[in-house]
């Protein structure tokens, strides 16, 4: 008989799916690797585990513990996750204002929820700081610490990138990602870049976040805002430090909105908001790369945890976004006529 022992070992291995009408569209394989796969729904899963089974083996993480961590919510229920199959208890710290269906699902497996206010990451109360400080005070608290922990890109390095390398069979031109605590871009482009050095890394960042500003400046300065939730870095940490990126863009919520109505209408796959941005980029990296290459993204997550921001149309209405602002075919010549000097051109070796 052949079968997992706990759920945590269903994390991993998810499917590379082509998307037909974006690939048709640009003349590009347009690929998303298929994260929603995970148990917990989001490539956060990921890094949970791996953040788990290295405090065990080094014995930071014992027996009776409780796993706290601060989270805009898919690392926490990736936590909750992996802490109910290993037999720990997790508490998440998230601030207020994340989708509801984030704070039900956090809920649903099994973690304590404590939300706080939000505030800049300067305020002792930011949800980052209470974490860390209860487990500070706390001895039978462990802080996973996605942030600087770097067992997190460790995952990526060790498995994802991997995956992606060998679904592609190695033919694959570019990878496309957002940056939330940098765990993916940081682990998955150092694994292919060691395999292929010229493999274009795309940093696509949401507008407001300061990654962009950063690539370009050297600072991070947030311009805007975004409805996205726990995507953009205003301050540099050791997963994101190790990212090997070659083009930085920022895009807007409104394309977000243009290619998830696009992919869900054409190709039947509905896209949380990270998902979406992801596919925007691909798009927008096919239209500067030409026809030919294989370009490689993330469905983060499903858009289920999405619905009442980027699939509600009263949410969007206050945001002076539309449904039918342009055709996805008209956001993709938008796109090939940009000016060059909208990408950040910069390599980053850690």
């Amino acid at each position: 008989m052949s079968y997992k022992q706990n759920v945590a070992e269903l994390i991993g291995n998810t499917d590379l799916l082509r998307i037909p009408s974006l690939s048709v569209l640009t003349g590009c394989e347009i690929l998303v690797k298929c994260e929603f796969q995970n148990p917990g729904g989001s490539i956060k899963d990921r890094a949970a585990l791996q953040m788990v089974k290295d405090a065990i083996e080094s014995g930071e993480l014992k027996q009776g513990m409780t796993i706290v961590e601060g989270t805009a919510g898919n690392t926490g229920i990736g936590l909750a996750v992996v802490a109910k199959a290993l037999g720990y208890k997790m508490l998440t710290v998230m601030p207020k204002g994340q989708t509801p269906e984030k704070e039900k699902m956090i809920a649903l497996h099994g973690s304590e929820l404590m939300l706080v206010d939000p505030c800049p990451f300067a305020n002792p109360n930011h949800f980052y700081h209470t974490a860390r400080r209860l487990a500070e005070e706390n001895n039978h608290y462990w802080w996973a610490n996605q942030f600087e922990n770097t067992s997190n890109a460790k995952a990526h390095y060790k498995h994802t990138g991997p995956e992606i390398w060998q679904q592609t069979e190695g033919k694959i031109d570019a990878l496309v990602s957002v940056s939330g605590t940098g765990g993916t871009i940081g682990g998955t482009s150092c694994y292919l870049k060691e395999q292929k050095p010229d493999v274009q890394i795309w940093s696509v960042d949401p507008d407001g976040s300061g990654i962009y500003h950063y690539l370009k400046t050297g600072e991070y300065k947030a311009q805007g805002s975004s409805f996205t939730e726990g995507i953009g870095i205003m301050r540099t940490v050791a997963n994101f430090a190790q990212a090997k990126i070659d083009k930085g863009i920022t895009l807007p919520d409104q394309d977000l909105v243009t290619v998830s109505r696009a992919v869900r209408n054409n190709d039947g796959l509905v896209l949380g908001s990270s998902s979406a941005l992801n596919l925007a980029g691909a798009l927008f990296a096919a239209a500067k790369s030409g026809p030919g290459k294989t370009i490689v993204t993330f469905a983060c997550d499903a858009g289920e945890r999405s619905y009442s921001k980027l699939w509600n149309p009263e949410f969007l209405t206050e945001k002076g976004i539309r449904d039918d602002l342009e055709t996805i075919e008209q956001m993709l010549e938008r796109y090939r006529a940009m000016d060059e000097d909208v990408i950040v051109n910069v390599t980053r070796r850690g």
